[in-house]
């Protein structure tokens, strides 16, 4: 037999993958965390984690103990629901891309602390994608839409992207007046060989042989090249603020954000919460900001 207790400081550790922040998400020391979990492993006579650069990897016991681990406490959190079913808590970690998180969602975060003050949400917008299906994170918005059968995965919104430059560049090299005419102007992107979804591959799309002069794998960064005359680049309109648009008759993108979670949670209280809060977001900035 084992501490249940235990289980629960495992769980944490397996979604966290770190005995640093699980002690940070539980208020306790990560060595405190790290015994618990030895004593569990001994308990059970199997090895839970291998330790490794990037972080805490589950074996496989461990990711079976990680899914039994996730059907307790979801029961543990429907028992706290019928007992308060007005009360949606608990920690939500969400992993959406760079732009969007800033500029969508964590504008709108406030509202929802101030509706669901019980309820911590973990917002990790970053360039790249926290995995639910690895339990990285709860709930995911991706360009992508997933394929794997244990995840739930539905829309949220589509959005539009276009050429953007600064009035201070199109004043020193004039407008381009053709797709063709880019390949003479200085070009802002990706840096090729990171780029983390197909989807974010836009000049391509925008017209053959078309390369950045000035590159990152940051679209926050890239924003910041264009702002201050580095040159045209492709950019969500979310981001376009300040920004001349360019050939704005011959090129418009548009892209998708999906909403993803692990389907044995996606119907609890505290992810239903984040989903709903993050359907309102979208559509509050839709005509403005998301398809203007």
């Amino acid at each position: 037999m084992f501490d249940w207790d235990d289980l629960r400081l495992f769980i944490t550790a397996a979604r966290t993958g770190s005995f640093t922040r699980a002690a940070q998400q539980l208020g306790v020391d990560a060595a405190t965390i790290a015994r618990r979990v030895s004593r569990l492993e001994g308990g059970l006579k199997v090895t839970l984690f291998v330790r490794s650069v990037a972080g805490l990897r589950l074996t496989a016991a461990g990711e079976r103990l990680a899914e039994v681990g996730l059907e307790v406490e979801n029961a543990m959190l429907a028992a706290e629901s019928a007992a308060e079913p007005d009360r949606v808590g608990g920690v939500v970690r969400l992993s959406t891309s760079e732009g969007f998180g800033a500029e969508i969602l964590a504008p709108a975060l406030p509202r929802l602390r101030a509706q669901r003050p019980a309820l911590r949400v973990e917002l990790v917008a970053s360039s790249g994608f926290l995995s639910p299906g690895r339990r990285e994170a709860d709930i995911t918005v991706t360009l992508t839409r997933p394929k794997d059968p244990r995840l739930s995965v539905e829309l949220l919104t589509p959005y539009h992207l276009a050429l953007y430059a600064s009035g201070a560049y199109l004043a020193a090299h004039g407008a381009p007046q053709t797709v063709e005419d880019l390949k003479n102007h200085e070009l802002v992107g990706y840096v090729e060989d990171l780029i983390y979804a197909r989807e974010l591959n836009y000049l391509d799309e925008v017209g053959k042989n078309l390369r950045p002069g000035l590159a990152s794998s940051s679209i926050q960064a890239q924003r910041g090249i264009i702002s201050h005359g580095g040159g045209i680049g492709v950019l969500p309109a979310f981001l376009a603020k300040g920004l001349e648009p360019v050939l704005a008759k011959d090129v418009r993108l548009t892209r998708n954000f999906f909403v993803t979670a692990r389907s044995e949670t996606a119907d609890t209280a505290r992810i239903r919460a984040v989903r709903t809060w993050l359907k309102d977001a979208a559509e509050h900035r839709r005509g403005d900001l998301l398809l203007p």
